[in-house]
């Protein structure tokens, strides 16, 4: 499944897997929002909630697409937040990983507090 997620100043796709969660956002879809970033992550509501899946982590490749189900929303690290080790990628509490961005994830540095972004089915 492939989704593209675009705000004022650029888009990006991803890949997600077949995940119990990537099913339920999918069938969401198309969700608007208003962007918040947290270091180098940017995240936003997406009205759907699910369980935290077994595979969960807090810790996740720049670029990972995951689901924060504490927030109901995607989580979309492009480099270290404020909780962050050294250079990675960690998120508030363990996510569930539902894929990867096809191109760079440092797009997202484009991203601001309160912009508006869409995510739909490509």
């Amino acid at each position: 499944m492939q989704i593209r997620i675009s705000w004022p100043a650029g888009q990006l796709t991803a890949t997600l897997d077949e995940t119990p969660t990537s099913k339920a956002l999918v069938e969401a879809l198309p969700i608007s929002a208003s962007a918040n970033t947290w270091g180098e992550e940017v995240y936003f509501d997406t009205g759907v909630s699910v369980a935290l899946e077994d595979d969960a982590q807090q810790v996740v490749a720049p670029g990972t697409v995951a689901f924060w189900t504490e927030g109901d929303a995607l989580a979309l690290p492009y480099g270290p937040t404020p909780i962050s080790r050294g250079g990675e990628s960690r998120l508030a509490s363990p996510c569930n990983v539902l894929g990867s961005f096809d191109g760079d994830p440092r797009l997202l540095s484009t991203v601001r507090d309160g912009d508006p972004v869409r995510v739909e089915l490509v």
